[in-house]
């Protein structure tokens, strides 16, 4: 180059690269491909085997590998436009539930549908410091990137705020969070660099979902920008396994995305993304990138070696934090992530977020297999300090998972008179016809599951609604449930997911995925309803909801003989005083206990519903429930209520009842303080009295 007066962009000119390439092959970082060698030699007219200056010897240092990747950032708009971050991840908070909710999502819908294999999604956190962390920022070229970071960090908006908050982190405490989200049996990143397909909706576009199955959990193409606002540096490796080969290669397929806000370096303006890719010769703009097929040795510098060769993808969130998670300490959320127990706060949040919602996805049953296994594990420097984690749907839903795990082994019942019993009934859905076609159109029959509740369930007397990718879409109360109802777990399974063999599932399936919004969290109307449907279709999600909640009551509801005749075990045990602590308001009886129904819970406290008949013609009634321990000899011992709520007609202050003039019925439900106890609740009996207070509530 000396000998011919060519400098680094003469040469990149004429070679048709961009002159960063061409610098790392000076500086010794990478190679020229065999192609690139023999440009080379044209261009500075090189004769033979033994040239002069840099050129000697090039022939025996190529080594047969792809070029090693470069950065390459959109230029600036021409008409002046700027946009300050990604609109889509705004969509979203930079939350660990979100993040495995949304992306385990995506994994689901990408099976390998080859098989009835289900696809498995592993969480990996990665704590790098020290070298580790020099090594890693070598590999993704962190000099080229530097000034970029820079330039965003200094502007005064919320995405720049967060990447000057990332900078502090990596740089003033040597430290670097890496998130890696693999996932294997599943489709990878298939298609072209540029065209239609799964990598461009992926690394290309946004608003892109790219779904082609009908189960698909995600329709809007906004889940993938998850990934990047959990990244407080906005960037994401990528390694994938392809299930149809491309170019001839199926194997170690990798890119990299950026996500900056417009920013001004070295007197260039810059639009906002980046790719770290192979220069595309056959682009028209010579420093575009595209993927590559990586070494071994460049995969594992990037911390994204796969382990096996099952199709699917890596992705490689570089500066993982949690917001939410950081919300319960105090901390400023764009502040540091605190100690170093932050990394196991964040392992427990992504097993406890996937198990709430995919316990469904994980359930087998019959001959039926999951659709989803999942695990999660923690790394440091390389050394694992939280083992591989798998996801027990029964530990984390156990009265659900039993409820689905009896519909695919087909042992439900029409009643529950047992425990451990699953009920089935199906409700009506009457899916409208879509785009005025008569023939999609019909009666749907949505599958729905009660069991009797546990305490790991969480809030119990909810329903459970998803549809074909058993992803959990909203959960909601039962209203109206009559006093005394045993704890129970209810379960929906609408579209695909109440059996191929249901009626019209199809056609609901795609109903219901038209009344999600972007969040996937609940049904109702959205603008492709209106638009596909009808502007009343909403209301047919409405009327599933009103049959779902009459059918659960039904179920569960107590024969009102069978209860008075207490032959259940825990009615044996409880009972109303009749004794009457003070005497009437002049002719006037005061309230009294009409009903009571009790149960004792896991943590060995009494739960009480109770119903009050009120006298008509008094006034204002203060009552005190009192609590006692019907024990077999002796006093029976007063405990304390460590919760008491009002239900209907009256109200609680200072752990008094108040029934307002006029009522004639009201109800009350209190938890008794097992702290209290000086004897096992399960050893004892329970008596309620209703005592009247002699002094008002202030």
């Amino acid at each position: 180059m000396r000998e011919n007066g060519t400098d680094e962009s003469e040469l990149a000119r004429r070679l048709g690269v961009p002159r960063a390439l061409v610098e790392t092959w000076l500086q010794g970082r990478s190679v020229p491909s065999p192609d690139h060698v023999t440009k080379v030699r044209g261009v500075l007219e090189i004769r033979g085997e033994t040239g002069q200056g840099s050129a000697v010897g090039l022939e025996q240092q190529v080594e047969p590998v792809e070029t090693p990747a470069v950065w390459y950032h959109r230029p600036g708009h021409d008409d002046g436009g700027r946009e300050f971050g990604n609109a889509a991840a705004f969509a979203f908070e930079a939350d660990l539930e979100i993040l495995a909710r949304e992306a385990t999502q995506n994994s689901l819908d990408e099976r390998d549908r080859r098989s009835d294999r289900p696809v498995k999604v592993r969480y990996t956190l990665h704590e790098l410091s020290g070298d580790a962390l020099a090594r890693f920022r070598a590999a993704i070229h962190w000099d080229a990137l530097r000034p970029h970071y820079e330039a965003a960090a200094a502007q005064d908006q919320k995405v720049g705020r967060v990447i000057g908050a990332g900078l502090r982190e990596m740089t003033e405490r040597d430290r670097l969070i890496l998130l890696r989200v693999d996932d294997y049996n599943a489709n990878g990143l298939t298609g072209d660099d540029y065209e239609d397909g799964r990598f461009a909706a992926v690394v290309r576009r946004q608003l892109d979902s790219h779904k082609s199955n009908a189960t698909a959990g995600g329709s809007y193409g906004l889940g993938k920008a998850t990934l990047w606002s959990t990244s407080r540096l906005g960037l994401v490796l990528m390694n994938s396994t392809l299930s149809e080969p491309h170019e001839g290669n199926t194997r170690r397929r990798l890119i990299g995305r950026l996500d900056l806000p417009w920013r001004e370096v070295d007197g260039k303006r810059f639009a906002g993304p980046a790719w770290l890719g192979r220069p595309d010769a056959e682009s028209d703009n010579a420093e575009v990138v595209r993927s590559w097929w990586a070494d071994e040795d460049t995969v594992e510098n990037l911390y994204l070696t796969r382990e096996s060769d099952e199709p699917g993808t890596s992705f490689l969130i570089v500066g993982a934090h949690d917001v939410a998670g950081l919300a319960g300490d105090g901390r400023d959320q764009e502040g540091d992530l605190g100690d170093d127990d932050s990394l196991e706060r964040m392992h427990q949040r992504l097993v406890h977020a996937l198990g709430r919602n995919f316990w469904a996805a994980m359930t087998a049953g019959g001959d039926r297999r999951p659709l989803l296994e999942a695990s999660v594990r923690t790394l440091r420097n390389g050394v694992e300090v939280l083992e591989e984690e798998q996801v027990d749907p029964h530990a984390h839903q156990p009265a659900r998972s039993r409820a689905l795990h009896a519909f695919l082994s087909g042992t439900t019942v029409d009643r529950l008179t047992e425990a451990g019993q699953v009920a089935l009934v199906t409700v009506p859905l009457k899916v409208p016809a879509k785009d005025n076609l008569a023939d999609t159109a019909g009666e749907h029959r949505a599958v729905l599951l009660v069991t009797e509740a546990t305490d790991q369930d969480g809030k119990i007397n909810q329903v459970t609604a998803m549809r074909g990718n058993r992803m959990t879409v909203k959960t909601s109360w039962v209203p109206g449930l009559p006093l005394g109802t045993n704890p129970f777990q209810a379960v929906l399974l609408a579209g695909l997911a109440a059996g191929d063999d249901a009626p019209f599932a199809a056609e609901a399936e795609e109903f219901l995925r038209a009344s999600e919004p972007p969040e996937h969290n609940k049904w109702g109307q959205t603008e492709e309803l209106r638009m596909r449907y009808s502007p009343s279709a909403h209301r047919r999600i409405a009327t599933l909801t009103t049959e779902t909640n009459k059918a659960v009551q039904t179920l569960v509801a107590i024969p009102k003989e069978k209860k008075q005749s207490g032959m259940s075990r825990a009615s044996k045990r409880f009972k109303i005083s009749g004794k009457r602590a003070v005497k009437a308001r002049g002719t006037v009886a005061p309230p009294k206990l009409d009903d009571l129904n009790a149960v004792v819970d896991v943590s060995g406290a009494w739960q009480v519903t109770a119903e009050v008949k009120v006298p008509p013609g008094g006034d204002h009634w203060y009552m005190s429930p009192v609590a006692k321990l019907d024990v077999r000899s002796g006093t029976r011992p007063v405990v304390k209520w460590a919760e008491l709520v009002a239900v209907s007609n009256c109200e609680v202050s200072d752990g008094m009842l108040l029934f307002p003039p006029g009522v004639r019925r009201a109800s009350f439900r209190g938890v008794t303080d097992v702290s209290t106890h000086p004897v096992r609740a399960a050893l004892t009996g329970l008596v309620v009295e209703l005592r009247e207070s002699k002094g008002e509530v202030a």
